[in-house]
């Protein structure tokens, strides 16, 4: 005891040194990123990733295959769903606090013979499903602002501006360039401006859903928001009711993931095996409670069901929360302008998500180059000396996300495809790191301060199982008959995507690719 109280003596080091950082290091890496963020800062980048209004331009998708009681209650099941998969990655987030995270956590849980395997196919899931991430936020920001315009220029009926494909796409790409720059800069900038984000969701969330519903009138019947089925084959071309009430729920099943975000800020958090799962519950917790409210609120304050579709209202039918807040007010004051207001906060949190979505992708896109898993890695690993954040991957993520966004010019569909591809990617790679906790032998498992002792394989079960039926719902055709202006061509896309990555395992990344690459030694040879 002696000798070692003068070890200590000797190396104040050892006793300052984060808990994050000393299992970082025990992992096999050392500390590159700034380390100083802390709980709040950590969850407040993951709620806005997860955004409390990010599902709005799915409302009316979802309210037309099914009526409101498939959609309300829908939302309450994947929630609860949703719980298994947080408490899955919470624990595993605890014990490898890494950013890496996911592809990390499948390296290490799936053991020496399949963890290369097992990470490769995770890391590239991940890196689909956050990069389309950025897509799909910038798609719904682009939307936002189209509808702000359109209403404060006049409406669709009274000679108002709509923005045209050419001037859309121009809103998507400066968006994800203004998501880019920011990102450019220290951590600190971003964490920021996600804590603004947070009380921007809160307050502005809370004066939406409970002013709404007081300034529609009148309202909808208890009745109808919570016991009305009713399905539009007419429109949607779908007979099938129990397909009809699956595709009701993919609003629920989109707003309701990006948690993981957490994990991928561990090596830049305090105490990131604590605060790591912390982050991920809480945001989980609030947003699908906010969530529900806001759907609660939409749902009650429709005026006119039919008219939410009409191409002719003042949206254009283009945005029905839109339309629905729209009627809100002016069927009240005889002005929209407090929907115009209304939707500027709803906006407010696609940008703020846009942020987070795009630090998360640069980070996933980093961890891979780190273990050479990307071509030309040594570029996309480089870090800002200034600021260290992983700029290049910053813009190489950014980069991507405009080119997806190409096809709006000429296709109906993209947010369809972008969406599905994001999601089934992103939740799709959560399904590989649980998989491989659940067939792992408890006793090669290090819990971290968060365990879940027990319980962990039936909730690793019940998560894994429903990744996988997120995952396939979201290859299904959304509209009926199969056109090419209304063909969901996400399965191609992830086929032929998912193909080119197996392709390269088989023929050259396996003989080379040995999952996360130690960059620390420890001079005993011990982890």
């Amino acid at each position: 005891m002696a000798f070692r109280e003068a070890h200590v003596g000797l190396n104040p080091r050892a006793m300052e040194i984060d808990s994050g950082e000393k299992r970082l290091n025990e992992l096999g890496y050392k500390q590159e990123l700034r380390r100083e963020m802390n709980l709040f800062k950590t969850f407040a980048i993951t709620f806005s990733t997860m955004a409390l209004f990010i599902g709005t331009p799915l409302y009316g998708s979802s309210l037309l295959y099914a009526g409101p009681a498939s959609m309300i209650w829908g939302y309450v099941v994947v929630t609860f769903f949703t719980w298994f998969v947080g408490f899955a990655m919470a624990e595993i987030c605890s014990s490898f606090p890494t950013t890496g995270s996911l592809y990390f956590w499948a390296a290490h849980l799936a053991g020496p013979r399949w963890g290369p395997f097992a990470s490769w196919c995770c890391a590239w899931l991940e890196t689909i499903g956050v990069v389309s991430g950025i897509g799909a936020t910038a798609y719904s920001g682009a939307q936002g602002l189209q509808i702000i315009i359109l209403l404060s220029t006049g409406t669709n009926k009274g000679g108002g501006y709509l923005a045209t494909r050419s001037v859309f796409l121009s809103m998507y790409i400066i968006l994800t360039l203004i998501w880019a720059v920011l990102n450019s800069f220290a951590l600190q900038v971003v964490a920021f401006l996600d804590m603004i984000s947070v009380w921007w969701q809160v307050i502005g969330g809370f004066v939406i859903i409970v002013a709404l519903p007081m300034i529609a009138s009148p309202t909808q019947s208890a009745s109808y928001v919570f016991t009305h089925f009713e399905t539009s084959p007419e429109t949607t071309g779908i007979h099938s009711k129990p397909y009809a009430v699956i595709m009701s729920v993919l609003l629920s099943q989109f707003c309701l993931y990006g948690y993981d975000t957490a994990a991928h800020l561990t090596e830049e958090t305090k105490g990131a095996d604590r605060t790591g799962p912390m982050a991920i519950l809480c945001s989980i917790g609030i947003i699908s409670a906010f969530g529900w409210a806001f759907i609660l609120a939409l749902t009650f304050s429709i005026q006119d069901p039919a008219y939410l579709y009409d191409p002719n209202n003042e949206t254009a039918g283009a945005l029905v929360p839109a339309q629905i807040i729209y009627d809100a007010f002016y069927g009240r004051y005889h002005s929209g302008t407090g929907a115009v207001i209304f939707l500027c906060i709803i906006w407010g949190t696609y940008f703020f998500a846009g942020l987070s979505v795009t630090a998360s992708a640069a980070r996933v896109v980093y961890a891979l180059s780190r273990d050479g898993g990307v071509p030309f890695s040594k570029v996309w690993r480089k870090i800002h000396p200034k600021q260290k954040v992983p700029i290049n991957a910053v813009w190489l993520c950014t980069a991507i996300s405009i080119i997806i966004g190409l096809p709006i010019l000429k296709s109906n569909v993209v947010y369809t495809a972008v969406i599905s591809i994001g999601t089934i990617g992103w939740v799709g790679s959560y399904a590989v790191p649980i998989f491989a906790r659940l067939v792992m032998d408890e006793k090669d498992f290090k819990p971290g301060p968060f365990y879940l002792g027990r319980a962990s394989k039936p909730i690793c079960l019940i998560a894994f199982l429903y990744i996988s039926y997120t995952c396939s719902v979201f290859l299904l055709p959304t509209l009926y008959p199969l056109q090419w202006d209304t063909f969901n061509y996400a399965p191609i896309a992830i086929a032929v995507l998912l193909t080119l990555i197996m392709l390269w395992w088989v023929l050259d990344a396996r003989k080379w690719f040995k999952g996360p690459a130690r960059n620390i030694e420890f001079q005993n040879g011990a982890i």
